[in-house]
């Protein structure tokens, strides 16, 4: 890896997994302070690996009454303190709960596995421990976890049928579609990932090739990265999960900058057990912090209501409830759907007529933003990353306008481009941006997402088929939706050659165009 992927990795990670886990350690440490219950414990994980964790029963809890358990994984480069303010209101109200350390970080040993078989293996040993050293139910067991901890916690339901109930905050279910959508590589995501586990733990042989052969974009290890993921994503155990039958909650944010709304949303539509999908406007993780803090938070008030209802059998109407809850990037409360398919009522397709030439190489100032900070920018203070249509340089982006909108327009879902694509060289990479654009021409990102090719003729046109990432956007009246095409975004890696040409067309027996999911107005 040169220098200059380190110093990426270090600037995209350092500051951000150093206040993540300053902020964590520092802010929990009063909830671990005034819950006298805590007991610090070492538990033997797969193969005796130590992992370090935190143990928390109902107050008055002798022996002679179980109690529902759960079991909560920390989250990548996170210390086992992270859950001890939603640990004590979940022991408060009836649960026994067990935090640890996942494998390779922190004090716990072993060597990061990203969610391989040694940590279902580990989960499934934490839940005997706690099943033998506490007054735990084995018939009323549950997981969750954010991140890291979601998708152990998924994996680990499909692999041990002791788990009745799961709720899986910012994680992930198919992680080569997280990282490495569109056959393109998420830097700076990677780097996040990459500089937290450097800080905070130790990274296997495996996972070390991984991160090398992502950044250097080695294609001859591809297979090796996608067999890898997929054995770590819970999309690829989809049916042992359903078998099995637990109840799966999931929940993540739009701008989620590791793990895209898209593969929650496509993972959801696969699942016959009961199922909840929950998607609010911020990034990674952002929308479960405050509750870490002890904080009032949506995201932990419905976790507990659905482990409630799945573990406890409480009447609290989660069940009745419409199962898709979305809120808005703007103002607004939340929408509630019967299913995935129902959030886009109708949809909208945009022509993109004519034949545009963009060259490569050239960032043209439409970009997706920095990796945490812009989405929490628009989760804060609806400030998504923005862009002067008149501004952007015609000869690195190709940019087409719809009419003015006559009315509100609510963006909800996947939108999808088609083209026809004519590249100069075998490899390349494009980024599809679609914006709000304002009356002064300012362009506010609704939704982007990246695609690569290799091994192509030159010359020779591709059909492309994106689907940009998922999202709830409200366009007001009087706006133009805009769709830019460019080929560098600080992001993700790009493929394409010195002095690369990429040519868009819209062939009259298979025209060019973007098509918008609209909810209902």
């Amino acid at each position: 890896m040169g220098p200059g992927r380190t110093a990426l990795r270090a600037s995209a990670a350092g500051a951000v997994s150093a206040a993540l886990i300053a902020g964590t350690v520092v802010g929990l440490a009063p909830a671990a302070e005034a819950a006298p219950s805590v007991r610090f414990v070492d538990i033997a994980g797969d193969g005796g690996t130590v992992l370090k964790a935190n143990v928390l029963t109902p107050q008055g809890a002798d022996g002679s009454h179980r109690y529902p358990l759960i079991v909560l994984p920390t989250s990548w480069g996170l210390p086992q303190v992270e859950y001890l303010a939603q640990a004590q209101k979940l022991a408060d109200s009836g649960y026994v709960v067990v935090s640890y350390n996942v494998r390779g970080f922190w004090q716990s040993g072993g060597q990061i596995e990203v969610a391989g078989p040694p940590d279902t293996a580990d989960a499934s040993k934490v839940i005997d421990w706690a099943l033998a050293h506490t007054p735990a139910d084995p018939d009323h067991v549950g997981m969750a976890g954010v991140s890291y901890g979601a998708g152990i916690s998924l994996l680990t339901a499909a692999h041990d049928k002791r788990v009745k109930a799961v709720a899986a905050l910012s994680g992930w279910a198919d992680l080569i579609d997280s990282i490495y959508s569109g056959r393109t590589q998420h830097l700076q995501a990677a780097a996040v990932l990459d500089g937290a586990a450097t800080l905070t733990g130790r990274e296997s042989p495996e996972l070390r090739r991984i991160f090398d052969n992502l950044y250097s974009s080695n294609l001859d290890r591809e297979q090796e990265m996608i067999d890898w993921g997929r054995k770590r994503s819970a999309m690829t155990y989809v049916d042992q999960l359903n078998s099995n039958g637990a109840a799966v909650m999931l929940a993540n944010a739009w701008g989620d900058t590791v793990f895209p709304a898209n593969q929650y949303a496509s993972f959801y539509e696969k699942l016959t057990v009961p199922k909840r999908l929950e998607l609010r406007p911020g990034d990674h993780a952002t929308a479960e912090l405050t509750g870490l803090f002890g904080l009032p938070n949506d995201v932990w008030t419905d976790t507990e209501r659905w482990l409630d209802h799945y573990l406890k059998g409480a009447d609290n109407g989660v069940e009745r409830e419409q199962p898709v809850r979305l809120k808005s990037r703007g103002a607004g409360g939340y929408e509630g759907y019967p299913d995935w398919k129902s959030v886009a009522a109708t949809r909208k397709k945009l022509a993109l007529g004519g034949s545009t030439t963009i060259h490569a190489n050239v960032d043209s100032g439409a970009d997706g933003g920095v990796v945490f900070l812009s989405s929490i920018l628009d989760q804060v203070a609806q400030l998504p990353p923005v862009a002067s249509m008149p501004l952007l340089p015609r000869r690195w982006a190709a940019v087409w306008q719809s009419e003015r909108q006559g009315s509100a327009q609510r963006v909800r879902g996947t939108a999808r481009l088609h083209t026809t694509l004519t590249p100069t060289d075998e490899s390349g990479t494009l980024v599809a941006y679609l914006y709000d654009v304002g009356p002064l021409g300012i362009g506010k990102l609704v939704t982007h997402a990246p695609y690569s090719w290799h091994g192509r003729t030159p010359g020779e046109p591709i059909a492309v088929d994106l689907d940009l990432f998922s999202t709830a956007y409200d366009v007001p009246a009087g706006h133009r939706l805009a769709l830019v095409v460019d080929t560098v975004d600080p992001l993700y890696a790009e493929h394409n050659p010195s002095g690369a040409q990429l040519t868009f067309s819209s062939p009259a027996d298979d025209p060019s165009y973007v098509s918008v999911p609209l909810g209902e107005q």
